[in-house]
């Protein structure tokens, strides 16, 4: 029989316990203004996509989301930059398939991708785009290919070692056989500026980077990543149907948090940022730009990048990669 005093002592008991606070916090968070790092330069297309999805989420959240860009180093310092952050939520990392690259190109890393965060939803995937300047006079990737083969001395640009542009390229290189030697860059948009210039021969580049610039003539689009053709550019061959066998890159740009974070609030950002996803202003967007939705848990989507960076970590050593 449970009597009065027994209550009163089991409620103080419960108000001591040191879960209710947290997820008492998960309740009512957010309380303030929110961070949230996109690690690559503004105008690539995590940053475009970065801040399609935040616009939402700040309005459903009730708190303003300030979008940081930091880009440099394949997306490693402004990653790094969120690990040591207070892990209440107030902090977030927009990120894409370079995270789970990292490892492989940057030995030193100090961080871990799997051990320092956790994944709270993926936004999506998007197909990146094999550009070259129009005047090339390059039709279809298998001109790009004989072309770099018989040069021997083709330069092509990324957003920074180990980012998803250099990842991409890297796999139609190995894939096609020739030797091609990397630029990187701070960020997609100098890449690409580049390319425009003439100063560099291609680019793998996220199609929501490169997509206006395609459209208005100043770059050419040879070939997509992605294993089917994108609706953004549906007459733009997959770099799978020229024949380059493993050349396609699954390319997803995703939310992140430091791994300390409570589950309840990691939860809470799982479901907002699902409801954002889904509403008809971010899916307008999504669409002319050929991403493809990518639904999973928190555990799936950090089993994935467990899954990727093993993968990565092979490739490279199977390849014999060097990364300066």
């Amino acid at each position: 029989m449970t009597t009065r005093r027994t209550f009163l002592t089991m409620s103080a008991a419960a108000l001591a316990s040191p879960a209710l606070p947290r997820f008492a916090a998960a309740q009512v968070y957010p309380t303030r203004q929110i961070r949230a790092m996109v690690p690559f330069a503004a105008g690539s297309s995590l940053d475009i996509v970065g801040r399609i999805v935040m616009d939402p989420l700040s309005r459903q959240l009730g708190q303003t989301i300030v979008i940081e860009n930091r880009g440099g180093a394949g997306g490693t310092i402004g990653t790094a930059a969120v690990v040591n952050a207070e892990p209440d939520g107030h902090t977030l990392l927009i990120q894409a398939a370079a995270h789970s690259a990292a490892p492989a190109a940057y030995p030193k890393l100090v961080y871990d991708p799997v051990r320092d965060f956790s994944g709270v939803i993926p936004f999506g995937t998007i197909p990146n785009v094999t550009v070259v300047h129009p005047g090339r006079g390059f039709k279809t990737v298998q001109d790009l290919v004989a072309a770099a083969k018989k040069s021997g001395q083709f330069t092509y640009g990324s957003a920074g070692v180990g980012s998803a542009t250099h990842w991409a390229a890297e796999r139609l290189r190995l894939s096609a056989g020739y030797e091609a030697t990397h630029v990187p860059f701070k960020g997609g948009p100098e890449a690409l500026t580049e390319v425009m210039a003439g100063r560099v021969d291609f680019s793998c580049m996220g199609i929501s980077a490169a997509l206006p610039l395609i459209r208005d003539g100043k770059l050419m689009a040879l070939a997509v990543s992605s294993p089917a053709r994108s609706a953004a550019l549906p007459d733009v061959p997959t770099t799978l149907e020229a024949g380059l066998k493993d050349s396609d890159y699954n390319y997803w740009l995703g939310l992140f948090v430091p791994s300390k974070t409570p589950r309840a609030i990691v939860d809470k950002l799982h479901a907002e940022t699902q409801k954002a996803l889904a509403t008809p202003a971010v899916q307008d967007k999504f669409k002319p730009q050929g991403i493809e939705p990518l639904k999973m848990t928190p555990a799936e989507f950090d089993a994935m990048v467990k899954r990727e960076v093993a993968s990565n970590i092979a490739l490279v050593k199977a390849a014999k990669l060097q990364f300066n």
